[in-house]
């Protein structure tokens, strides 16, 4: 259920807002501005003019965002609603509100709570993907690695044959690999890269992503076929195209 109660803090961040069209309109035409909490399942806002009032939905998740942060997210909103572009510092400050750990916390919390659900399914029309990560699990990480969600993907894909989802703790391998002309071994080894994000974690240093660390990468090397398999996917990502294409 949404929050439309306007608090002591909600009242300051509509200031924002009255602050920012001031700056953007100079016919002074300034909207009643009316400002909510909502329960989005990302780090997601809106602005919108109806009536000649601005209604403006800001991201449950950023509540307890600092009010630098709220007065630069309000100018950078309502720069949209004029179609120009917000000063740098009102992004910069933004981002940098957006990486506290409170609220990437949150953020995680809310993505795996309210983010769609999608069926899972592990037995392929050749492979089976609770058998593959049993049999992966032993060979390479000593049974060490606990079992995530696993499924196929629920189309077929070429760019991205593999995903982990570690808000969700679950593993999605691209549908395109289930067939007889996919080697098994290459659905070891992006069954194998995809458990390897869960050995090594997302590292985030000075508000930058780490997917792919030099732990990560010298441990991927460590697949007895990585070179064969790497070159598999490089000869064969045409085919795989053609094939998620076809209706």
């Amino acid at each position: 259920m949404k929050n439309t109660q306007e608090s002591p803090q909600l009242s300051s961040i509509r200031r924002f807002y009255q602050q920012a069209f001031r700056h953007y309109d100079k016919t002074g035409r300034i909207p009643p501005v009316s400002v909510e909490l909502y329960p989005y399942a990302g780090i997601n806002h809106t602005i919108r003019i109806r009536g000649g009032r601005a209604f403006v939905r800001i991201s449950d998740v950023c509540v307890d965002m600092e009010l630098e942060g709220q007065k630069a997210l309000a100018f950078i909103l309502v720069a949209k609603l004029y179609r120009k572009r917000a000063a740098s510092v009102h992004q910069e400050t933004y981002n940098a509100a957006l990486r506290t750990s409170d609220i990437q916390r949150r953020a995680a919390r809310t993505k795996k709570t309210r983010g769609r659900q999608t069926p899972l399914f592990t037995e392929g029309d050749i492979y089976d993907l609770d058998e593959l990560f049993d049999d992966v699990n032993a060979k390479y990480f000593n049974n060490k690695i606990e079992r995530p969600l696993l499924t196929w993907s629920s189309r077929k894909t070429y760019r991205v044959l593999g995903h982990h989802d570690a808000t969700q703790n679950k593993i999605v391998i691209s549908r395109s690999l289930d067939t007889p002309e996919t080697p098994r071994y290459i659905v070891e080894y992006v069954m194998f890269h995809e458990m390897l994000h869960v050995k090594h974690p997302t590292l985030t240093i000075n508000g930058r992503r780490y997917n792919h660390t030099p732990a990560f990468r010298a441990d991927e090397q460590r697949f007895p076929k990585y070179h064969a398999a790497e070159r598999w996917i490089e000869a064969n990502v045409r085919r795989l195209k053609r094939a998620a294409k076809r209706k």
